[in-house]
């Protein structure tokens, strides 16, 4: 009888509907892969084998198989969205392990991945964690430092949180300055004094701050001393700064080295003048017969400051001395006008969250107002052997199988990962003319069946009325 092969019809083409009907609804789910019915023929079994003359026993569905390829990607405004343009998957855990705010330096064991999806739709929980609409953790790898350059622990996973405190401080390390002092400048005729103008030729300043974020003005003044000589006068906040004194004899274990200048060992920090506007020693800065730099202070191009006790400029500071370089390197003596090419020096105050950033790498960086950033990680990824193979957890994630082969986690566009964007989504896949197209042909279908079965029922009724 054909009321059997008719069933297992209607039954595909029912199912047909149904996973069609499933990719019109979810069109406009973020991260969403299209599904298709595979189908394949029946025939019943016999000691001798399939006979030629076998009609078929109907159809069955062998698989509802997801479509893995490229939804549109759409821009937003929030740059917590993130879209995975190529291969791979967001790394998520419903549980993660979490410092202890107690003993923040305590060691943290890694977080375990327990679901993976293309929906990048990201928000912040009331802890500052980055999650996803079901409240599970964004996956990174942990950073090695607070920059990108110090890179990542890939396979170590840690939950992305973003910390809205202040940003730290950082204190001035380094001052370059590349300068072009005239050449043909006249000798001042007077002694330097730093209110007189007339006892120096030029002068340059910059802000430097310590290691709570004080902010202190380093100016340098310039003095012409002869031909292709020049002295330099450090100030900080007006106080006149003389560095240690050179140690001339002894071994090294017989002096505290606590200043150096261009390698050479110092004894003693240096000095802060007591009253404001007293210079101390100058920097002796030598040009060659071309006009490029030689030496400071018989040395190389930079003097070095170790131990600048700030208590002798303000003595309600209560701070860290200060270390920092002074370096010319770069700095001229042509005979034109005095000019500064260069200067910047490496310090931050505190500042405010500003942002996250995210490159198309999947680093994680926070934007502060003082100018600074920090890396907080590198968003995991992960890719299978078989993607068909995973099982279908719903809310667009899914899980590994023994089928799917085990995860590899990687970083965006490295080991054939796709990359990561920054404020945007990845759409549905679903093509909506090609699924209306496609229910019109499964509707078709499932009337056909259904002309069997009258078709079928028609003849027996003849039969039975004979």
């Amino acid at each position: 009888m054909g009321f059997a092969t008719a069933l297992s019809g209607l039954k595909a083409a029912s199912t047909n509907l149904q996973v069609t009907g499933n990719n019109i609804a979810n069109s406009q789910t973020t991260g969403f892969k299209e599904s298709r019915a595979e189908f394949a023929d029946v025939y019943a079994s016999s000691l001798g084998g399939v006979s030629k003359t076998q009609p078929g026993s109907g159809v069955k569905v062998t698989e509802v198989a997801q479509q893995f390829n490229q939804g549109n990607i759409e821009s937003t405004q929030n740059s917590l969205d993130l879209a995975i343009s190529g291969n791979g998957f967001f790394v998520l855990a419903d549980n993660v392990n979490l410092p202890d705010p107690n003993n923040p330096n305590a060691p943290v064991d890694p977080s375990v991945p327990s679901a993976y999806s293309r929906n990048g739709a990201f928000q912040l929980d009331s802890s500052g964690n980055v999650v996803n609409d079901k409240g599970q953790y964004l996956l990174t790898f942990a950073a090695n430092g607070t920059t990108a350059e110090e890179g990542f622990s890939v396979g170590v996973f840690r939950p992305l949180t973003i910390d809205t405190a202040q940003g730290l401080p950082n204190a001035t390390e380094n001052i370059n300055m590349k300068l072009n002092l005239n050449g043909a400048a006249d000798l001042p005729a007077i002694t330097f004094d730093p209110t007189e103008p007339l006892s120096y030729n030029n002068t340059t300043s910059v802000t430097t701050y310590d290691v709570q974020g004080n902010a202190h003005i380093a100016s340098t003044y310039y003095v012409k001393t002869g031909a292709n000589a020049w002295d330099a006068y450090l100030f900080l906040d007006d106080y006149g700064v003389t560095v240690g004194t050179p140690a001339v004899v002894g071994p090294p274990a017989t002096a505290a080295v606590d200043s150096v200048i261009a390698g050479a060992a110092m004894v003693g920090p240096p000095v802060v003048a007591g009253t404001p506007n007293t210079p101390g020693t100058p920097i002796a800065m030598v040009f060659d017969s071309t006009g490029k730099l030689s030496t400071v202070d018989g040395a190389s191009t930079k003097v070095d400051f170790v131990n600048v006790d700030l208590a002798g400029i303000d003595p309600n500071l209560s701070v860290d001395k200060m270390n920092f370089d002074l370096d010319f390197f770069g700095t001229t003596q042509f005979a034109t006008p005095f000019s500064v090419n260069g200067l910047d020096q490496d310090g931050l105050p505190a500042g405010n969250l500003t942002g996250i950033d995210v490159d198309d790498t999947g680093v994680v960086f926070a934007r502060y107002s003082n100018g600074g950033s920090k890396a907080l990680g590198q968003v995991a990824l992960a890719r299978f052997q078989s993607n068909q193979s995973l099982a279908k957890l719903g809310d667009t994630s899914w899980a590994k199988t023994s089928s799917s082969g085990a995860p590899i986690y990687g970083a965006a566009g490295d080991n054939n990962f796709g990359g990561i964007q920054s404020s945007a989504l990845e759409g549905s896949n679903v093509d909506l003319s090609e699924q209306l197209v496609k229910l019109i042909i499964a509707q078709q279908a499932y009337q056909a069946n259904s002309q069997t079965i009258t078709t079928e029922k028609t003849l027996i009724q003849t039969i039975l009325n004979a």
